[in-house]
């Protein structure tokens, strides 16, 4: 999607007149020069999957030269702590451009980056999450021809104080309007400061979870995204998550996008969509009206990988507290049509030949207009606790596999449901269907059996992937719901421990 600069909100857009992806080194100089620019922060995704910072303050023309031409030295051993060791632990951190934007936050007027992580000899870093997304866009490339494209749905509570007027009923939040959600105007503002700094969204609203505890409103929201370059879109993810959890602060919230807060209430998910076009933008899920066998053969590798994607994206215990059978969160690998009860969805994607604007509009004569570039694929096991650029490079892979295995239309075809699988008459067909893990012991355990499928292409390092085992199976937590049912503490235990997760 080419950035427009006549509604733009990213400050540097409409002062560069120019997409992000066209800004160089001089663009940020001029920009920094003619808007009183004080100081550049550095920003970069740390191996606990959240954003770390290194600032400068600007002093002279040469000083900045040098800091955009060269990039600067950090401690890769308290970043990568899993791969990377203190005797020799120097990395470099090198802007990208394309990130560019103006810190919301900051009260010194600072021009902020994303950085890519290079070696000491000036080599991308193999293991960096960044880098590996881009190493599995670039084998999906050469494998099929096609670009990926995704987004998120990044969906969150947040926490304050209770309210006595203007209540709704416990998990009766979906959709609500003020003054009936409390935190409509946080959303806003989140929405707002996320679109100045480059996030394409499509929406927010609020979600089905709400409840008060102990004087506290707990509400769910929801911000969605438009579909964008895999790389993009991530991006988009990571800096999401920094600004709602920074304005929360400073509204004197909370924020969790953990995974599950307590029992009996709606979890928060990280959905992602899906989509593949072609060189020139093209979506290629679609003919005429029709789910095409591009779009199910991607779908037979993520059916093929659902299991082992759980390592990237359901990454500490209290994923399996909402991952969880004939809850709305899915535990069956199988996928179907507009059925929020399966793996994978396909969601309404304006395949109908109506004009349904002007059906509601009489002024509007009505257009025939192809609206099938709307079409996405949506993975909905995924949640706030995902390394975000592992995930969506883990997906990358898993559809670079439908195009690589044999009978994948015929595995699409064996997956595929049409009813409700949660109600009790379908009980016989979900008991034929693979089931996700129920913890990280056993995630981990898939992805070492999936390992070939991640590693092809040179995507994922073993080393890696023996890392990512390690983590997850450091939970010992194979037995967690067993363990549970005879003591809920636990959970309770689990969850102020990853509250802040991802």
């Amino acid at each position: 999607m080419k950035e427009t600069t006549t509604m733009s909100l990213n400050p540097l857009v409409n002062y560069l007149k120019k997409s992000p992806k066209e800004f160089t080194k001089a663009d940020m100089m001029k920009f920094v020069e003619e808007n009183g620019i004080s100081m550049i922060n550095f920003h970069y995704v740390a191996g606990d999957g959240r954003i770390k910072t290194l600032g400068f303050i600007l002093h002279s023309r040469e000083y900045m030269d040098q800091i955009l031409s060269n990039g600067e030295r950090v401690d890769g051993s308290n970043i990568f702590p899993a791969f990377i060791h203190a005797g020799s632990s120097d990395l470099y951190v090198v802007p990208r451009f394309s990130t560019a934007f103006i810190n919301p936050f900051a009260e010194i007027p600072t021009l902020s980056f994303l950085c890519s992580y290079f070696n000491k000899d000036g080599k991308p870093l193999e293991n960096s999450p960044e880098y590996i997304l881009r190493k599995a866009h670039k084998a999906f490339n050469d494998v099929t021809g096609f670009k990926f494209q995704a987004m998120g749905e990044l969906e969150y509570y947040v926490i304050g104080d209770a309210e006595e007027f203007y209540t709704i009923p416990d998990q009766r939040g979906y959709h609500e309007s003020a003054p009936f959600t409390k935190f409509e105007s946080f959303r806003a503002e989140c929405m707002y400061n996320i679109a100045r700094a480059g996030g394409k969204i499509k929406y927010g609203h609020s979600e089905v979870g709400n409840f008060t505890q102990d004087g506290k409103i707990y509400e769910q929201n929801e911000i969605e995204f438009l579909v964008d370059d895999v790389e993009d879109a991530a991006n988009q993810l990571v800096l999401a998550k920094w600004i709602i959890r920074n304005l929360a602060y400073q509204y004197g919230l909370d924020v969790t996008f953990a995974p599950k807060i307590t029992a009996g209430k709606a979890g928060s998910g990280l959905h992602i969509h899906t989509c593949i076009v072609d060189e020139k933008g093209k979506n290629q899920y679609v003919t005429r009206g029709k789910l095409n066998a591009v779009a199910k053969t991607a779908i037979a590798g993520y059916m093929t990988c659902a299991s082992s994607l759980t390592a990237f994206g359901n990454t500490n215990p209290t994923s399996y507290f909402r991952l969880v059978p004939h809850q709305e969160a899915p535990t069956s690998v199988c996928w179907g049509d507009r059925n929020r009860s399966v793996l994978i969805r396909v969601p309404l994607g304006w395949t109908h030949k109506n004009d349904i604007v002007a059906e509601v509009n009489p002024l509007e004569k009505p257009v025939n207009k192809d609206r099938s570039q709307k079409q996405t694929v949506e993975f909905r096991c995924p949640d706030g606790s995902a390394d975000i650029y592992l995930l969506l490079a883990g997906l990358v892979c898993a559809a670079r596999h439908g195009f690589e295995m044999e009978g994948a239309l015929d595995y699409a075809k064996e997956t595929y449901v049409d009813v409700d699988i949660h109600r009790a008459e379908n009980k016989q067909l979900v008991e034929k269907l693979a089931q996700l893990p129920a913890s990280c012991w056993d995630s981990a355990d898939e992805l070492a059996r999936h390992r070939a499928i991640f590693e092809n292409h040179g995507v994922f390092n073993p080393e890696m992937i023996d890392d990512i085992v390690k983590q997850l199976k450091s939970y010992n937590d194979q037995n967690i719901r067993k363990e549970i049912e005879k003591d809920p503490s636990v959970m309770d235990r689990l969850v102020a421990e990853h509250f802040y997760c991802g």
